[in-house]
């Protein structure tokens, strides 16, 4: 059985962020070729006039960084509104600091002089010609970037529980068996199978380690009663995990395979080892599991591999590269090691 937690709409960027080092050093780049382009379509026979490029050079920049000063606080805004109306605005604001620049370096020319209305008008339809363009360009890549980001959120989304139809069956019979000779028992059962249904269908996201950690222990006691003294686990934790993030249900389905792959099938039951260790600004979590010599006829090994895929890349959405995953299997053991970045906790809703 898949879980899905329920979708909420959200409102995309219209723009990227234009305040940013690395956009603001495009931005430069930008308005350097600009200024080249206008400085070169004026040119005449004497040569490339120097001191019209440093002037239309320092105009370009001028309009191009204000501009973005003025449209990265306004992103926000932008957001609540219709395409139409943000990219009018946003085109209408370039415009004017471009009449602006331009009414003011007219007048610093000219010393104070009368103001020539015809090169502030020029330079505005310049600029019209050119916000248009680029205005669209960064609309254009602001939608592939939200597209791109619908479709991480929906992936990991589908990727964050895939709770199997035997744990469910297993643990309803548990308790089913426990009502009337263990009530209380039974009862704590059913809050700990209830509070990791409600972790599934709850939004995707990062959630406290603790957290991860509560529920896996609670996992795990299910898990103990239905397999008795043949399942233990040890839990060994270093460090200081409070203030410490990681993806929901990432561990769990570790601590999952582990008893369904590595305990269950030996008569004589196993220990299961989960190790937590937060040192350095890295954390690093290790599922340790024995391994059965022979697999009972009939049991599928794929869901291992297939858990094991969908855990690296909800890594790599989440982390990137700065995320690694190792995989020994040795002495009859069996362990996924992951070393995560530290991420620290802001403000987490409730599930």
């Amino acid at each position: 059985m898949t879980v899905n937690s329920p979708l909420k709409l959200k409102r995309h960027d219209f723009l990227p962020n234009l305040c940013t080092g690395q956009a603001v050093f495009h931005l430069i780049i930008v308005g350097e070729l600009l200024a080249i382009a206008l400085t070169v379509a004026g040119i005449s026979e004497k040569g490339l006039n120097w001191y019209r490029f440093g002037l239309v050079s320092i105009m370009v920049q001028w309009v191009v960084l204000a501009s973005a000063a003025c449209l990265c606080p306004l992103r926000s805004w932008f957001r609540l509104q219709s395409p139409e109306l943000a990219g009018g605005v946003s085109y209408c604001i370039v415009l004017a600091i471009t009449a602006l620049f331009s009414a003011l370096g007219v007048w610093v020319q000219s010393s104070g002089g009368p103001v020539s209305w015809h090169t502030i008008y020029a330079n505005t339809i310049i600029a019209a010609v050119f916000a248009g363009v680029v205005l669209r360009y960064f609309y254009l890549q602001q939608q592939l970037r939200n597209q791109q980001q619908s479709e991480l959120e929906s992936r990991i989304q589908a990727l964050q529980s895939r709770i199997r139809p035997h744990f469910l069956f297993n643990s309803m019979n548990s308790i089913a068996s426990l009502i009337e000779v263990e009530p209380q028992l039974a009862e704590r059962m059913i809050e700990d199978l209830s509070d990791l249904f409600r972790a599934s269908l709850s939004e995707p996201g990062l959630v406290p380690l603790s957290k991860e950690l509560d529920l896996c222990q609670r996992f795990s006691r299910i898990e103990q009663l239905r397999l008795g003294d043949r399942l233990k686990v040890n839990w060994n934790i270093a460090g200081n995990i409070e203030g410490v993030d990681m993806p929901s249900l990432l561990l769990q389905p570790l601590v999952e395979n582990a008893i369904y792959h590595g305990v269950q099938p030996l008569q004589e039951g196993g220990v299961v080892d989960v190790d937590v260790h937060v040192e350095g600004g890295e954390v690093s979590l290790s599922v340790s599991n024995p391994v059965p010599q022979v697999q009972p006829s009939g049991r599928k090994t794929q869901g291992n591999g297939i858990a094991m895929e969908n855990m690296k890349r909800r890594l790599e959405a989440y982390y990137g590269s700065r995320a690694r995953t190792f995989i020994v299997a040795q002495a009859g053991r069996f362990s996924v090691q992951l070393q995560l970045p530290i991420t620290v906790a802001k403000k987490h809703a409730k599930a």
